[in-house]
Formats: structure tokens, C-alpha cells, sequence
């Protein structure tokens, strides 16, 4: 009898189962790794093979065994053992669980799927008229910018970006890239002027996600930062009360440790409107480690959008159709580098998210002045309009590994009382009024709804305006 054996990243079901008192703002990308196993395991008589490329912690890996008719005398045999059985292994923190599952494994199940995620994957990466190889491991493809997904929906299709707005009142940018911000470009390739850098989305990248419905979406949950929010716990402060038409923020980068696959830590803005129930809309830029996402534990950069709660519509990145990118010196979802050290230097980015005054597009702006692109008003309910509240602030998951708190890190990864250059921080802090001006905030609220895991501290300076520091360790004597 012979028995093949498949051993992907996650176990997808059915397939195989400062420096001192210096801030600065810089982003690269860094060097991440990718996982693929396979094994080939025969029995009686057969000599077993195993093959294992690239290795990564706290990743999920499942090999799942059918069997294989090869000798025409053993058919009958092989109808009567139509299973197959499939052992999960899981990976939490460096400590393996094994679990045994019995499962009845199709072969044409199997490949429906994997053409399945085939054909998305020949959605959402676009052809490229030329490609670059980052020395991190990311392939970045330069695409024609109206080829880019945002275009292929309805509304959009056949057009092409719109020109840049006026900036908010207020707001004087350079408009300059005086630093290269991600490694993909520091070989001196760069993505020719009327393309976009995308980074190229793998069929592993896809194989961690639950399903293909569900890659690149955050998981449905409530919102509101007074609750328990299905594992969901959050640092923030938070403006409510009026109408908002944007927002801006320099956001300390950590690269904090996150103890899992299932599990993610981020520090973000969110410009929300509509109600905390199934019309819920927010638009969302930040940074996040996300080993799920990307495969490792890198922050990125990245952008999100929801018009419903988080349920079906909206994604991270390019990911979907939505977010309309207009700048070819960046791409969405890559490493940030430097990161902030404790003791150390300190590094930071600004972004500044405001709605257009003329056609209602809602603008994110990352650094000094460069323009990413918007998100067209179409997409949204809610938020056509205004916002009527504005959040800024770390969120992690917390799936309780082995029954206790996680040990996942928020910003820094220690409390806010430690204060510059140990716990993490957001600083000058303004928000967008009706008339386009940029102002500072007046209201500003700071909300820790597990303080003895991750806690906040707000204050304002002449120099920093309002600001506060969050985050920490997660699980501690205070925190089981």
C-alpha cells in the first residue's frame, strides 16, 4: 500500500486538509520568510521521503494522507477504506500540539479548490510590464494604474485615477521622498511613472487565510471600545461629538511579538461613522503585524475600508476593489524599517486621511506630503457625508492560547507609564473640520478596556500637541 502525504503552512480544510530625544520618520521593508512543506511517505516496502523547504515559528502546518489504488487486485479493497486520516499539527509559542482528525478526503474536492484559489489569485495580481524582486522576499509588480483592482469595479471600470485635491488649511507638506522607504527599491528599481507597486499575493499568502471568501478581511466583530469584543482588545483615544472630515497622526513603529498565526497586533487610525451595529463604516490606515496576512512578523504598512461592519464588503490593501492607488513610490502592504528600540531610537510615521471638498473622496497622505491614493465616496453610506467619530490607538487578538491570556504585544510591549523611547506612542494628534482646516483636538477621551494587559496615558505639549502613549506585554501577574 502506498500513501502520499501533502504538508501545507495552515490546515486548510479538505486540501491535504530616537536616537535620544530625535524622532524620525523612515520606512523600509524588511526580510520576511515563507513556509511550504511536502512530504511523500511510503509504507511496505517503499523507501519514505520527506522534503522541507524554509522554516517558520507559530505557524500552522496539517498533512493530510489519502489512499492510492495502484495495483488493480486491491480495488475492491481500497473502496472499503474510502477515508483518509489527517493529523494536525499546531505550532503556539513554540510548543506543539498534536491533534488526530478523521476526515473523508475527495481528490476532485481538492483541486475545485485549489483552482479556486487559483483563480482568484489571477484577480487580484494583475499583469505587470515589469517585476522586482525584493531582497526581503516580497515580488512587487509594477501595474499600469488603471489595470489595478480598484478598476475592476462597475463604477470604476474604464477610468483612471483622479487628479490630487487641495490639502487641508493648515497642512504644509513638502511633497518630497527624501529617503527611500522600502527595501524593494533600494537595489535603484523602481516602478516606471503611469504604474502602481502592488505586492504580489502567493498562493501560501492565501492558504493561511480560513477560506478564499474570508483572505484579506478582518474578522467580524463588534466595535465599540467599552466591550469585550470577541478577542479583540484595544489602547485608544478617541474625539466624538461632531462632524469630521479627516485626520492626521505620527504613529510610533514597534516590531511587537505576536505569539501566533491566529493573532495580530496594530496600531492604526480609524475614521468611522454610522452606527456600531451592521451598517457600521470606517476607513483605516496604520501599521500591523499580521503573521496570517503576510506570512511573517514584520510591521507593514497598510490601509483597510468597511461600509457593513466588517462582514462582506471592504478588505486590507489592494486586495479588493476599493482603495484607488495613485503613487508609484510605495507599495501598500510592505515592511516598514527602521523600527523603534527600547532605550534606542525612535521612529514614526505621519498620515493624514481627509475627505476631498469637490468630489467627496476620502485621501490618505503618507510622510512629508506623498499622496497614496483615496478611497472613491461611492463605497460608502455613511461616510459619504462625514464622520462622527475619529479613533486612534493599538488592537491585538487575544485567542487565549492554552487557556490564558496572549503574550501578544501592543506597540512597544510595555505600559504607557514607562513614558519616550520604552512604551510606544501617537503624537500631534489633529483632526479635519467642515472647512478643510486641520485643528487641533479639543475632546480628546483615551480608553483601555483590559488595562492591566495593554493601558494608555494622554497628554499635550507645545511640541507634540496632544499625544499619548499605550500598549503592553499582554499576559503578566495582573493580566492571567
Amino acid at each position: 500500500m502506498i500513501i502520499s502525504c501533502w504538508m501545507d503552512l495552515v490546515g486548510v480544510a479538505f486540501l491535504c486538509a530616537k536616537t535620544r530625544h530625535k524622532w524620525y520618520h523612515f520606512d523600509h521593508s524588511r526580510s520576511r520568510q515563507q513556509q511550504q512543506h511536502k512530504c511523500t511517505e511510503t509504507q511496505t516496502g517503499f523507501q519514505k521521503q520527506t522534503t522541507t523547504q524554509g522554516s517558520f515559528s507559530n505557524m500552522t502546518s496539517s498533512s493530510c494522507c489519502k489512499i492510492s489504488p495502484i495495483i488493480p487486485i486491491f480495488v475492491s479493497y481500497l473502496l472499503v477504506l474510502s477515508s483518509s486520516i489527517c493529523l494536525v499539527h499546531s505550532s503556539d509559542t513554540g510548543k506543539n500540539l498534536n491533534a488526530t482528525n478523521q476526515t473523508t478526503l475527495r481528490p476532485e474536492e481538492e483541486l475545485h479548490k485549489l483552482k479556486f484559489i487559483r483563480a482568484h489569485l489571477n484577480k487580484i495580481n494583475k499583469p505587470a510590464v515589469k517585476t522586482i524582486q525584493s531582497p526581503d522576499g516580497d515580488i512587487i509588480d509594477c501595474v499600469e494604474t488603471h489595470l489595478q483592482p480598484a478598476f475592476d469595479h462597475p463604477k470604476l471600470k474604464g477610468q483612471r485615477p483622479l487628479y490630487p485635491p487641495a490639502r487641508p488649511n493648515g497642512h504644509n507638506p513638502s511633497g518630497m521622498i527624501t529617503e527611500e522607504f522600502q527595501l524593494w527599491s533600494f537595489s535603484g528599481e523602481s516602478c516606471p511613472e503611469g504604474t502602481i507597486p502592488i505586492r504580489r499575493t502567493t498562493e501560501q499568502d492565501v492558504l493561511r487565510a480560513t477560506s478564499v471568501r474570508k483572505f484579506g478581511r478582518k474578522k467580524i466583530r463588534r466595535v465599540r471600545r467599552d466591550t469585550n469584543s470577541n478577542g479583540h482588545e484595544h489602547a485608544v483615544g478617541y474625539v466624538t461629538g461632531d462632524q469630521y472630515y479627516g485626520a492626521k497622526a505620527s504613529i510610533n513603529v514597534w516590531a511587537p511579538r505576536v505569539v501566533n498565526q491566529y493573532e495580530f497586533s496594530l496600531s492604526q487610525m480609524w475614521v468611522i461613522s454610522g452606527s456600531f451595529g451592521d451598517d457600521l463604516n470606517t476607513i483605516e490606515a496604520g501599521w500591523q503585524v499580521s503573521p496570517e496576512l503576510y506570512g511573517d512578523n514584520y510591521p507593514r504598512f497598510f490601509t483597510y475600508w468597511t461600509t457593513d461592519a466588517y462582514q462582506a464588503t471592504g478588505c486590507y490593501n489592494l486586495l479588493c476593489s476599493g482603495f484607488v492607488q495613485t503613487n508609484n513610490r510605495i507599495a501598500i502592504g510592505a515592511a516598514i524599517s527602521p523600527t523603534s528600540s527600547y532605550n534606542g531610537g525612535q521612529f514614526d510615521i505621519s498620515l493624514l486621511i481627509w475627505k476631498d471638498p469637490k468630489h467627496g473622496n476620502w485621501w490618505l497622505e503618507f510622510g512629508s506630503g506623498v499622496l497614496v491614493g483615496y478611497w472613491p465616496s461611492f463605497l460608502f453610506t455613511h461616510l459619504t457625508d462625514h464622520a462622527s467619530m475619529v479613533q486612534f490607538g493599538g488592537e491585538i487578538v487575544n485567542s487565549r492560547p492554552s487557556g490564558f491570556h496572549t503574550s501578544t504585544q501592543m506597540g512597544s510591549g510595555h505600559f504607557a507609564g514607562e513614558g519616550f523611547g520604552k512604551a510606544s506612542y501617537f503624537r500631534n494628534l489633529q483632526v479635519v473640520d467642515w472647512d478643510n482646516n486641520l485643528i487641533p483636538l479639543s475632546n480628546l477621551r483615551v480608553l483601555a478596556d483590559h488595562p492591566n494587559c495593554y493601558d494608555i496615558q494622554g497628554g499635550i505639549n507645545r511640541v507634540w500637541g496632544n499625544y499619548f502613549y499605550y500598549g503592553g506585554p499582554g499576559k503578566n501577574p495582573r493580566c492571567p
